[in-house]
């Protein structure tokens, strides 16, 4: 159970820097295994690459602050770690659908990406 503790922490340190630079090395240590490992497994146990996860992830943060929230949208892109607004458009129009400046009109229906836990869940313990 101990691995399933390691991932969770990982996705912890993930969750907890979405606005920050994410350093792979950490969240594989975390996950007590290599980088190597950690890109390997992650997709076949989530079904997601880690890389797309937190894209993801990032992007449903941007979504729910840019419609809460008054921050322009170039200040939006620094925050979740995009160079140019231009980048941080193309990635919120992949996740979402509609640029980052219509996502603000009112009736727009945006996608969000709920937090993975892992789970180990045993069944098939009774006798048929």
């Amino acid at each position: 159970m101990d691995w399933i503790e390691g991932l969770n922490k990982s996705i912890e340190y993930i969750e907890e820097n979405l606005t920050e630079t994410i350093e792979m090395e950490k969240a594989a240590q975390l996950a007590a295994c290599s980088v190597f490992q950690y890109q390997r497994i992650f997709p076949y146990i989530a079904g997601v690459t880690i890389s797309e996860y937190i894209r993801r992830r990032r992007m449903s943060a941007a979504a729910f602050d840019l419609i809460n929230g008054h921050e322009k949208i170039i200040d939006l892109s620094l925050k979740y770690g995009y160079e140019s607004p231009t980048a941080f458009n193309r990635a919120f129009q992949s996740v979402h659908g509609v640029s980052p400046s219509k996502a603000k009109s009112e009736g727009v229906r945006l996608t969000t990406f709920p937090r993975i836990t892992f789970t180990l869940s045993i069944k098939g313990e009774e006798a048929m």
